[in-house]
């Protein structure tokens, strides 16, 4: 698998260059699909691509968009209990940044802002506005730090590296619970700390095999996985009792 994606950026590079004055930005992927099977405990991608000489390069990867709760605890009667909890809309469900420089560096907080380049920049809002601004920004960086502990927010500080001035490469990993659904990988190249080209690739991360069908006969129908489990619970109650029972 090392030796096919070395392959590929090669291969990739050698088509890139003469095309790269017409295309001042060319990124691509070693693949364009994930697969999750049984046992699966995470993947890399290689994300590779060219660039206009002095430029810098951020990428940002998204996952599919869903509301998300942020419950704060508190102490009643010596018990921590969920007291309070924000629900904040259309929160990516994964989310990863590289840059070829830290990012403080290349771009203003305009910049980041308005192209989501790092978490606090993130347009997290309420769906409903039942706290303060200072509680909301509490329950941001709650909402954040969980995803960070859950690896869905990658906070690693792996750089883009460059080879021979206009060609770079990453790596994107995605953990094993990586949610499924079709993401998008952002590039842009900056200058002077300005976004002169972006350019966006699909990833998809699906089920596949055996722990795909089960997802899908789950979820396209509960009712009557849930009494089928039912079933299979009871059955095997009752087998284990008349083994029991014999010895």
């Amino acid at each position: 698998m090392k030796l096919k994606r070395v392959l590929l950026t090669l291969a990739f590079f050698a088509l890139a260059m003469p095309s790269a004055a017409q295309n001042p930005l060319i990124a691509d992927l070693s693949e364009h699909q994930i697969q999750i099977t049984t046992g699966f405990t995470g993947t890399q991608v290689l994300l590779f691509g060219t660039v206009e000489p002095d430029s810098d390069v951020v990428v940002v990867v998204r996952g599919p968009e869903e509301d998300t709760a942020v419950w704060r605890k508190a102490r009643f009667a010596g018990i921590w209990v969920n007291d309070q909890r924000v629900v904040f809309r259309r929160v990516p469900s994964f989310f990863a940044v590289r840059s070829s420089a830290p990012l403080d560096e290349i771009a203003s907080d305009t910049i980041r802002a308005r192209h989501g380049m790092g978490a606090n920049f993130l347009r997290l809002r309420p769906i409903e506005d039942t706290v303060s601004d200072f509680e909301l920004a509490e329950f941001r960086a709650g909402l954040i730090r969980n995803k960070q502990r859950e690896g869905l927010f990658a906070s690693s500080d792996e750089r883009i590296n460059f080879l021979g001035g206009q060609l770079f490469r990453t790596r994107l990993f995605f953990p094993a619970n990586v949610p499924t659904g079709f993401y998008d990988v952002e590039v842009f190249m900056l200058r002077d700390g300005r976004v002169e080209h972006a350019q966006t690739t699909p990833l998809i991360v699906s089920k596949a095999g055996l722990g795909a069908d089960v997802f899908y006969f789950a979820h396209g129908y509960s009712a009557f996985y849930g009494l089928l489990a039912i079933v299979l619970a009871a059955a095997a109650g009752a087998l284990a009792a008349f083994i029991f029972r014999k010895t």
